[in-house]
């Protein structure tokens, strides 16, 4: 998934905001350099799902059966297959 730039840096303002406003954390530096990690933290993570993405896609694209995408089963595959991929990197939401 693609964000704009201007995306990232609302969304960091109201993770920053959140956590603020639930007093669970107590910030130790400058609200900037937080928002920048929240910034690069969904950055990498978006880049992340963005290369699974491709992999799977293209996995499911070099069956001999072709599967359409946007299919149940080609949903039912992609899901499986991205799982797994999260999986191998430690990732299981």
């Amino acid at each position: 998934m693609k964000l704009s730039d201007d995306k990232v840096s609302h969304l960091s303002h109201v993770i920053l905001s959140g956590l603020k406003a639930r007093k669970t954390v107590t910030p130790l530096t400058e609200d900037s350099a937080i928002r920048r990690e929240i910034k690069n933290i969904i950055n990498r993570e978006l880049k992340l799902s963005e290369g699974i993405d491709r992999k799977v896609s293209a996995k499911l694209m070099s069956y001999t059966k072709k599967i359409i995408e946007g299919s149940p089963e080609w949903e039912v595959l992609y899901q499986k297959f991205y799982n797994e991929e999260m999986s191998k990197l430690g990732r299981n939401d």
